[in-house]
């Protein structure tokens, strides 16, 4: 099983850029897809991108898609999510999760997703 832990999360201007981590400890990192979730207030979580146990792989979400960039680093043990180009309406909780299923394009489920973090706050102010 995998623990999974967020940082990076903050205060920001539109227009900025934040980077998140994704650190993991446990089983094996490299045995997991990963993926970033977000929740906005009163919304329901929403996926955001994915990336391969390799890291070969990448999908996003539509109101992501060159905005933000996933990449992990399996010396590291880490996920990250980069975000660039910020709106008010990427304010969020971001989640980190964890999966052991085969790779597929459009996997944006929650149940997809066995393990997750706390979460780490995003705040876009305009």
């Amino acid at each position: 099983q995998v623990q999974l832990v967020e940082s990076g999360g903050g205060l920001v201007q539109a227009g900025g850029s934040l980077r998140l981590s994704c650190a993991a400890t446990g089983r094996t990192f490299s045995t997991y897809d990963m993926a970033w979730f977000r929740q906005a207030p009163g919304k329901e979580r929403e996926f955001v991108s994915t990336i391969s146990r390799s890291g070969g792989s990448t999908d996003y979400a539509e109101f992501v898609k060159g905005r933000f960039t996933i990449s992990r680093d399996n010396a590291k043990n880490t996920a990250y999510l980069q975000m660039n180009s910020l709106e008010p309406e990427d304010t969020a909780v971001y989640y980190c999760a964890a999966t052991t299923r085969l790779w597929a394009y459009g996997r944006h489920g929650r149940a997809e997703y066995a393990y997750w973090g706390q979460g780490t706050q995003v705040t876009v102010s305009s």
